[in-house]
């Protein structure tokens, strides 16, 4: 439209009253035509935030603490995000602190998730302080307390690792949306179909969990751990959930819990125990140690993915492999018959 006006108007200046020689006329469409990109640039700057405007955006830095919530934001956020986990593969959010560089990272981001719940024990009061200046949500903060379950060392406190299980982390996935809509609204439709489309895919996750692990004969759901991470899992499924140390990782584990322990798997005829990739399997051997000395053997069925994902690149490494492999695994090892590599065949290695 611009060139044509402008094409209008040179031709009035050539063929008309004002006649005025070619090489003028070409001066002036150069100027006019520089003026009217020079014009609709401007234009756009000024324009409001739309389509075009979210298209050429930058994509919004954000900062996650574990991969969980990292994995969430990518799959909602999609082109629109950049996410950078704090913590990565086998690392435990009990006991981490931040770095310099992960301060240096939150302060320029756009919006930094963490998890609440006092997941990130350590790092809470620099999160309070943190939020008092920049964009900074609690994702899972935004659960309904009445499906929480209590924490057995902090009477005001919560078992935090609700994403044992995929209809709880739901709610999770949904926060992270929230957040994401708050900090880029022209983004708001791109958010939803992401969210919808991941949530599906919870759902068949969820579905998945319940077939394999209803295969478990009753006598065997019984599942012994290295810390009580699996809580909601059990409620979830079914299965009486034993860790050696606490919800958190800093409690410590006494001889007397290992003791207790060491009676049930010889009483109850526990055939496996399981190990956790972020936490050390030190009392884990402790306990097929004692049971192999009054007895019974007892084997390690698998490692479990706890408080972090499996390796970067990796379908272990999202959110919907953990908990594939969790399941499969947990399943397979206490007697259910399962696929070998899960869900949609994607597991790295056979359980």
């Amino acid at each position: 439209m611009q060139m044509r006006i402008i094409r209008k108007c040179i031709d009035y200046l050539a063929n008309g009253s004002h006649i005025l020689p070619m090489a003028q006329v070409e001066t002036l469409e150069t100027k006019l035509t520089r003026r009217a990109a020079l014009a609709g640039a401007l234009a756009a700057l000024l324009l409001p935030s739309g389509r075009a405007r979210a298209a050429d955006a930058a994509p919004l830095r954000v900062v996650a603490t574990t991969g969980m919530i990292a994995d969430a934001a990518r799959q909602v956020g999609g082109a629109e995000v950049e996410v950078t986990a704090l913590m990565g593969p086998g690392v435990d959010p009990h006991s981490y602190r931040q770095t310099r560089s992960d301060i240096v990272a939150m302060t320029r981001a756009d919006l930094v998730l963490w998890h609440g719940l006092y997941l990130e024990a350590q790092m809470e009061e620099f999160f309070r302080d943190l939020g008092r200046k920049r964009n900074v949500v609690a994702v899972a903060e935004a659960l309904p307390r009445a499906v929480l379950r209590g924490h057995d060392d902090y009477a005001d406190k919560f078992d935090p690792h609700v994403w044992m299980n995929p209809v709880l982390w739901k709610g999770v996935v949904r926060e992270v949306q929230r957040a994401l809509t708050e900090t880029r609204p022209e983004a708001a439709e791109v958010f939803a179909a992401n969210a919808a489309a991941h949530l599906a895919a919870l759902d068949r996750l969820a579905d998945y969990a319940a077939a394999s692990l209803a295969r478990v004969p009753e006598s065997a759901r019984v599942l012994v751990t290295a810390h009580d991470a699996f809580g909601y899992f059990g409620a979830q499924y079914g299965f009486e959930v034993l860790g050696i140390q606490g919800i958190s990782t800093e409690s410590e584990a006494g001889l007397n819990r290992i003791s207790a322990l060491v009676d049930l798997l010889v009483t109850r005829q526990i055939a496996a125990v399981f190990v956790e990739s972020s936490v050390s399997d030190r009392n884990i051997r402790a306990l097929i140690e004692g049971a192999a000395a009054r007895g019974h053997q007892v084997r390690i069925g698998g490692e479990l993915y706890s408080d972090a994902m499996g390796p970067d690149g990796s379908y272990e490494g999202t959110y919907l492999g953990m908990i594939d492999h969790n399941v499969t695994v947990i399943a397979g090892a206490l007697g259910a018959d399962v696929p070998e590599r899960g869900m949609d065949g994607k597991l790295s290695a056979g359980i």
